[in-house]
């Protein structure tokens, strides 16, 4: 008679969140009781500059609470949270810190977490997503549900900022939606039910391509460029899921490719205004400079500059909305 698989709860638990996610996850660890037997990682969505994560998120914990570090062996019973502008990556028994390309706009970022977890572990994984705005953290929901592990994303009607969540809901067969104050207790649950073990994958995702092997796996790329490299995008996933990515590894949702176009969009149209202004100043310099240097010109410059001016105000305008 063959062996009967080792079966342990759902040990690896992926948590996620943005805008409003320092507090909700302060609450959260302080529901989780000593002997939880599952490992935690956190990735909120930070500045490059922002220290103390790990001291406020566990001000009220009772289990550990640090940073991850490079290369560091996962264990039970700790909570660890992504550093600041480094994507926190688990590769088997492993933690892995990442410089990699931004994903959504940020880095660190929930989906590079969510899809390694669900590569390495399957259907031990949790994954919840909190407040937030955007969707990051959709596709990643999606990779942990389509290897069989849990998903969980706060009640939007109860986060601090619901666009996140209700991204998850409307993407993904989410299997638990609940207010902040139940997921601690649902955590719990589900970290001592059984599940059939999944041995840690030695494989990591591949997340640089060459132009070629882009074209060779997803066709033909998008009229779209990325906005942070102004490189072509490919459609990477369709469907619900759509995703784009450029060869280098940047990639986006739609919510956070057309975020990311308008912040384009806005420094560009500021740079116009700044170039349209000091052109005019400096057409009001000359014209007042004319009678001795550009005889003739003092005219052309003052009407040019003028018409400059109302250009900039227009535009101005426009970038304020109003």
């Amino acid at each position: 008679m063959p062996a009967k698989p080792h079966r342990r709860g759902h040990d690896i638990i992926v948590i996620g969140a943005s805008a409003g996610g320092v507090g909700a996850l302060t609450k959260l660890a302080a529901d989780l009781p000593p002997n939880f037997p599952a490992s935690v990682f956190i990735v909120v969505h930070t500045s490059p500059t922002s220290i103390g994560l790990p001291a406020v998120i566990g001000r009220n914990a009772q289990l550990p609470v640090g940073y991850a570090k490079n290369g560091e062996k996962i264990q039970t019973g700790h909570i660890y949270v992504a550093q600041s502008d480094l994507h926190l990556l688990i590769h088997g028994k492993r933690m892995l810190l990442s410089r990699g390309p931004r994903q959504n706009g940020h880095r660190p970022a929930l989906d590079p977490l969510f899809r390694t977890a669900a590569l390495a572990y399957g259907a031990r994984v949790v994954g919840v997503v909190l407040t937030g705005y955007l969707d990051d953290g959709t596709a990643g929901l999606g990779a942990i549900k389509a290897r069989n592990g849990i998903t969980v994303v706060q009640d939007p009607d109860d986060a601090a900022v619901g666009d996140m969540p209700r991204s998850a809901l409307q993407n993904v067969k989410v299997d638990y939606c609940a207010p902040l104050e139940d997921i601690g207790p649902l955590l719990i649950r589900l970290a001592n039910k059984r599940t059939k073990s999944k041995k840690g994958s030695p494989v990591m995702e591949k997340i640089n391509f060459h132009p070629t092997e882009m074209e060779k796996k997803f066709g033909a790329p998008t009229s779209f460029v990325c906005p942070e490299c102004n490189g072509p995008l490919w459609e990477t996933e369709s469907g619900k899921s759509l995703q784009f990515r450029c060869h280098v590894g940047h990639s986006y949702s739609p919510d956070s490719l057309l975020a990311e176009q308008d912040y384009s969009l806005e420094r560009v149209l500021w740079s116009a205004v700044r170039i349209m202004e000091e052109r005019a100043a400096l057409l009001r310099r000359l014209s007042k400079q004319s009678q001795h240097r550009f005889v003739g010109r003092r005219g052309s410059f003052g009407s040019r500059a003028e018409q400059l001016e109302k250009d900039a105000r227009t535009l101005r305008k426009l970038v304020n909305g109003n």
